[in-house]
């Protein structure tokens, strides 16, 4: 083997011998962060779960004390018609719901992080279920580099960062 000079191996005039090749850049997906789900999710609970319970406390059960008595029955009344609503939201909304819009994150398939099939969403909204009774399955979000629940590895979904288009009050076209 010859010696080859610095200078010619820079200028590409001989070729480089060395192991060492550049490294492809991988496409890095913008997971969101666990702040912004939290959020997302408090927000979401005022949203659509408060009023939810109001109507079932008030109007289905009579009253809170009757609500007290049959509790089972009560938070089913309440979470399946939170779960369905959730679902259509993320459906219909592209993958988000009134939280999750606020915060620019939504819900996609983890393999095309395209659109989630409705299967795919109905079986993570039930799962997250599962995920929240489970205290491992809520806390391995923190411990994941990419920030999925036991209810997101299940189902097969990701909650990714994706910031919609601001306009500015110039941009708009006034009448």
């Amino acid at each position: 083997m010859s010696k080859h000079r610095f200078r010619d191996i820079k200028q590409g005039k001989t070729p480089h011998t060395t192991k060492s090749t550049p490294k492809s850049k991988k496409h890095k997906v913008p997971y969101a962060n666990n702040k912004q789900k939290a959020k997302a999710a408090l927000t979401d609970s005022f949203m659509l779960l408060m009023p939810i319970m109001y109507i079932v406390f008030y109007l289905v059960m009579g009253s809170r004390e009757e609500f007290a008595e049959d509790k089972l029955i009560g938070w089913l009344y309440i979470l399946l018609p939170f779960i369905i609503v959730q679902t259509l939201f993320m459906y219909f909304g592209n993958g988000q719901t009134p939280g999750y819009r606020a915060y620019d994150i939504r819900v996609v398939d983890s393999k095309t992080f395209q659109k989630a099939p409705l299967f795919s969403l109905i079986f993570r909204n039930l799962a997250m279920l599962l995920s929240l009774l489970t205290v491992i399955g809520w806390l391995m979000m923190f411990f994941r580099k990419d920030k999925k629940g036991l209810h997101d590895l299940l189902s097969q979904t990701a909650v990714i960062y994706s910031p919609r288009p601001r306009q500015t009050v110039n941009s708009q076209k006034s009448e």
